[in-house]
């Protein structure tokens, strides 16, 4: 045998399929810890590094593939948004990197949903994130009780001993909040269908929960209502009659709507019970200033830039006029809205809408529980994304991606396309 042949039957083997998808999980979500310790070349040699370990194996494997499902056209149309961007930009190679970073992410997330299914990828996930959370509660207890002294260059405080917050490997606790929450679905996820025994699974839930608890995130509270609600209509929906279940899709979409109106008339209520009313009165005044510099450019925005950090205009004059260091909107719509306009924030809303109504219909239908993890987690990107502008960048970008075609690869108009030329069109039979 060939070397040519043997590095072609191990980039297009099962366990390194494996072995790269765990990688590929674990350098993203520890991307703040890579960037603190090393610095940002280090993060994006990483990335160009895996990237080009994935193509090798998209090509390896390029006859498992079809050119028309590699991904969602709303995602292309975004990327392709974002690249027009670059022609307006006021700082056009700061744009490109940014560009380049939000489809360095992509491409990892296209890439592991091709060589892994979904109960594989959320075992992988599972792996990565019980790792990754052991290690952010080891250096907190290093830092917080051992020690006692903060780890400044991976921003952690050392208030472990006093009950928090904590933030962990991932720069804040608002993400380490967010990060838990996925792990908390992916644990329950892997847990119900016997992926993990209940000695291994009832542990991770205890962990996650655990730096839940001591991240002292108000989101958090906010992701887990929202998840447990729709966890609950699913399940609703899951198990109702075959010939009811449109019914019941509709009376539990009109509660939702109800339920929405409710909690926007009692807003400042639910602010105050969870005790974030400086944290919404900081958010408040930071989207009314962004407002003023949207409406300078409606349509088109500002460019892509991605994260705030770089300092580009308009982002260091709204900091300067707010006498603050915001490093995103603190909320991804409004930060789509400044960088790309209206017209970004409807192909961003078209991304997210699509995928999470193809995966709320093929979760309703199927039988395993596996399904549900899809529209669990674009609900819980959805939610955080009211809060924080994190599934733009790093880690929540490449699993709204993720999901998105994972959601695409089971309902979309291309898989018509494709069955039709094998002679049969595939439907999606409910499984009572």
């Amino acid at each position: 045998m060939t070397p040519q042949r043997r590095l072609s039957d191990l980039l297009g083997s099962a366990e390194f399929a494996r072995a790269y998808t765990v990688a590929v999980l674990t350098a993203v979500f520890s991307s703040f810890t890579i960037e603190a310790a090393a610095s940002h070349v280090t993060l994006a040699t990483v990335i160009a590094v895996l990237c080009l370990l994935g193509a090798c194996v998209l090509w390896v494997r390029r006859e498992e593939l079809s050119l028309l499902r590699i991904a969602p056209s709303s995602l292309l149309a975004f990327l392709a948004w974002a690249a027009v961007s670059i022609v307006w930009s006021p700082d056009k190679s700061a744009t490109a990197f940014g560009w380049m970073e939000l489809v360095g992410f992509a491409f990892l997330a296209v890439t592991v949903g091709h060589i892994r299914d979904t109960l594989q990828t959320v075992r992988a996930l599972g792996d990565s994130l019980r790792f990754l959370l052991l290690v952010s509660l080891g250096l907190e207890i290093l830092s917080g009780v051992l020690l006692d002294t903060p780890f400044m260059f991976l921003g952690i405080q050392g208030d472990l001993a006093v009950g928090g917050p904590v933030q962990g490997i991932f720069g804040s606790r608002n993400m380490l909040g967010f990060v838990t929450v996925i792990a908390l679905i992916t644990f329950v996820i892997e847990w119900r269908t016997q992926s993990l025994t209940a000695r291994i699974a009832i542990p991770s839930i205890a962990l996650a929960s655990l730096l839940a608890f001591f991240s002292s995130s108000p989101t958090v509270l906010v992701l887990a209502a929202a998840v447990g609600v729709v966890a609950v209509a699913l399940a609703i929906v899951r198990h109702a009659p075959a010939e009811r279940r449109t019914i019941v899709q509709w009376v539990l979409g009109a509660l939702v709507a109800l339920a929405l109106a409710a909690a926007f008339a009692l807003r400042h209520v639910i602010i105050a019970l969870l005790d974030a009313g400086s944290d919404f009165s900081i958010r408040a005044t930071l989207w009314n200033t962004i407002l003023d510099f949207v409406a300078l450019k409606p349509v088109e925005g500002w460019g892509w830039f991605g994260s705030w950090a770089r300092g580009e205009f308009p982002f260091t004059y709204i900091n300067f006029l707010l006498d603050d260091h915001h490093q995103s909107a603190l909320n991804a719509y409004f930060d789509v809205l400044l960088q790309l306009g209206a017209a970004g924030l409807v192909l961003f809303l078209l991304f997210g809408g699509i995928a999470t109504i193809r995966s709320w219909l093929v979760a309703s239908v199927r039988r395993s529980v596996v399904y549900a993890w899809t529209p669990l987690m674009l609900v819980t990107l959805a939610v955080e994304s009211m809060f924080e502008s994190f599934t733009l960048v790093g880690a929540g970008w490449f699993m709204l991606v993720l999901c998105a075609l994972r959601a695409g690869q089971t309902r979309s108009w291309r898989e018509s396309i494709d069955a039709a030329h094998t002679g049969a069109i595939p439907t999606l039979r409910p499984e009572r």
